[in-house]
């Protein structure tokens, strides 16, 4: 595979006068000459307000950002391009069905089901929703390897679930879920389905016809776009039955003070000036993904994946979370007698950014009884170098906590 860091601009500086050594890409990728240039492009050359204005300028814009929601149709396989809304990420996608599809339809007593996986933002929309509702939140538990227990989803699901909530691949173990068969079984039970694909639009093909999901909510800036921006499919039945989360400009048809009419999705669920020039960023690297082939990424860092858990395991005292067969470019572990938080801050020392903590799935820490983990996630960008440096250094602090003098 080319080395697309070239790419990269941000991957040529020095971190304390070391090669940066980015395995940081669960939190957030960073950004393609592409991308920054369509966004400097767009406020030199194409800034204006979209939707309203008559004017050439006006309308360009609308063009580049209606443009963008297409190549974001593309990518999930959408059947409409009004089957998307721009949101500014995974977070605000997810509360946007709560405060809407879920106050709208959830009533004392129904069921809302998500697993013991689940980020931070796909627990804490549904636990406000059930509380301004009475809904009951329930959740799927993991085995030791970080899959869905056998069996525990299937009992879950009841005559009182009315959704699914379930990340598509996990950002604290790289569990890619089953989602096609969750969903259809799901619907068999009279529910509908929403997937957090944060982690895995940047890493697979998502066909989201093919998933069969109600619901599917991604963040740009984990696609090597920006911050910011990000975007919910919803089916189109779905989306023209929901009310409207926000009031504002934009999201009406008119407007009286006895009472107001609202604007067909998406406009319905985009009140106010959108993020436009993050939009048109993001459609750029949709192209840029695109180009190099999603298909090809995904064999890239499932390569080095292998090479990664390989090279770790055989470090004394390391332990891996989030061993299941089928699981993305994530990889979660802790090493004995030293603090995740201590480990990362050594691996910075020596140029190597990684995650440490919780990492916003507490309730999968509390799973393995442990703090947080240290976690490297790989991108297109990553090689064996990368993978190289990250051993060399956690060995190294390995033998500081041993008390050898290193250097």
């Amino acid at each position: 595979m080319k080395p697309f860091a070239a790419d990269f601009p941000i991957l040529s500086r020095p971190v304390h006068g070391r090669r940066l050594v980015y395995l940081d890409n669960a939190a957030t990728t960073h950004k393609p000459d592409a991308v920054i240039e369509a966004e400097r492009a767009f406020y030199r050359e194409s800034n204006a307000n979209i939707h309203r204005g008559v004017h050439w300028l006006s309308q360009h814009a609308t063009d580049l950002h209606e443009a963008a929601r297409e190549k974001v149709r593309g990518l999930l396989n959408a059947a409409r391009a009004d089957e998307i809304v721009f949101t500014r990420g995974t977070t605000e996608a997810i509360n946007l069905v709560a405060q809407s599809w879920g106050r709208a339809n959830l009533k004392p007593g129904d069921e809302i089901l998500v697993t013991g996986m689940e980020h931070h933002s796909n627990i804490v929309p549904w636990q406000l929703l059930c509380a301004q509702t009475g809904a009951v939140l329930r959740h799927v538990p993991i085995t030791d390897s970080g899959e869905l227990e056998p069996g525990a989803y299937e009992s879950l699901l009841g005559p009182r679930t009315r959704l699914v909530a379930v990340v598509h691949v996990s950002n604290a173990l790289g569990t890619v879920n089953p989602v096609e068969e969750m969903t259809r079984k799901a619907h068999e039970a009279g529910a509908l389905v929403l997937v957090d694909g944060a982690q895995a639009v940047a890493h697979q093909r998502v066909d989201v016809r093919a998933i069969g999901c109600d619901f599917y909510a991604f963040s740009g800036h984990k696609l090597y776009g920006p911050t910011g921006i990000g975007a919910l499919y919803g089916r189109r039945e779905l989306l023209a039955a929901m009310p409207p989360w926000q009031g504002g400009g934009d999201m009406i048809r008119t407007v009286a003070f006895e009472g107001s009419t609202w604007a067909e999705p998406p406009a319905r669920f985009e009140a106010g000036t959108p993020n436009i020039a993050g939009a048109v960023a993001l459609g750029a690297a949709i192209d840029y993904v695109q180009g190099v082939g999603l298909e090809r990424i995904a064999a890239h860092e499932h390569a080095l994946l292998a090479v990664a858990t390989e090279a770790v395991q055989r470090l004394p005292g390391v332990r891996l979370y989030g061993t299941a067969p089928d699981k993305a470019g994530i990889l979660s572990f802790t090493v004995q007698g030293i603090h995740p938080h201590d480990l990362g801050t050594i691996l910075d020392a020596e140029g190597v950014a990684i995650r440490a903590g919780h990492h916003c799935a507490m309730p999968v820490m509390t799973r393995f009884g442990i703090p947080g983990t240290a976690r490297a996630s790989f991108a297109l960008y990553n090689d064996e170098r990368d993978v190289d440096a990250l051993v060399a250094a956690i060995g190294k602090a390995q033998r500081l906590f041993n008390g050898e003098r290193v250097q």
